[in-house]
């Protein structure tokens, strides 16, 4: 029996579950702002003891590694890591477009799952309908050409972005889903990673923040 310990933290979304042979069986997760500090090893330990399982049933630990926010990635990832040293067993990095994008079932048309970059840039990729990439990875200001060479068919945007997407989108083929990332959506890919032993070097395994991050000078006092 495989199970899996899955953490996502990439954006407001402080969210754990755990995945039995790739399914899902059990979901712990709050979204009202960044909480993660607080409630992700909590979360971690009701997860387990709700499903009457201990950290020695753990097969490998999943984490989401980005981008999204910096705070929230580096808590993901440490605890991830932690565990994994202290369990000795193997870390599985996620993609968190990888992750939102699962959130949509279409028969035909593009996915694009986008997280939020400030402004009105944001972090996008391009999924066909089998979740399949077809556009890189990137991190764009978002106009109303941005996504031409995919709306001659039915695209669905996906994230904490689509609100101001779709003040510069206007095309009829366009619908917006407002979501964010959850450890639910990780299972299959999780799963999949893990029978490929697909998997990370614990030490130096670091989150994918795609831009480097910005610390804002402090004012000076006058």
């Amino acid at each position: 029996m495989t199970y899996i310990l899955q953490i996502e933290t990439a954006t407001t979304n402080c969210s754990v579950a755990i995945a039995k042979n790739g399914k899902t069986i059990a979901v712990k997760e709050l979204s009202n702002g960044y909480s993660h500090a607080e409630n992700l090893h909590v979360f971690i330990k009701e997860v387990l003891e709700e499903n009457a399982l201990s950290f020695s049933d753990l097969s490998a630990i999943a984490v989401s590694k980005g981008p999204g926010s910096y705070t929230g990635l580096r808590i993901g990832v440490s605890a991830a890591k932690g565990l994994c040293f202290g369990l000795d067993i193997p870390l599985i990095a996620i993609e968190t477009l990888e992750v939102l994008a699962q959130q949509v079932v279409i028969n035909s048309g593009y996915i694009v799952p986008m997280i939020d970059a400030r402004r009105m840039e944001a972090y996008t990729k391009v999924y066909n309908a089998n979740h399949e990439a077809v556009r890189a990875i990137k991190a764009e200001i978002l106009e109303e050409t941005s996504f031409d060479a995919y709306l001659d068919r039915k695209v669905v945007f996906i994230g904490n972005k689509t609100e101001k997407t779709a003040s510069v989108i206007k095309s009829s083929n366009a619908e917006f889903i407002e979501a964010v990332p959850s450890a639910r959506e990780m299972s299959t890919l999780a799963y999949e990673k893990y029978k490929k032993n697909d998997i990370e070097d614990v030490a130096y395994f670091e989150p994918y923040y795609l831009k480097d991050f910005l610390v804002t000078p402090e004012k000076k006092k006058v």
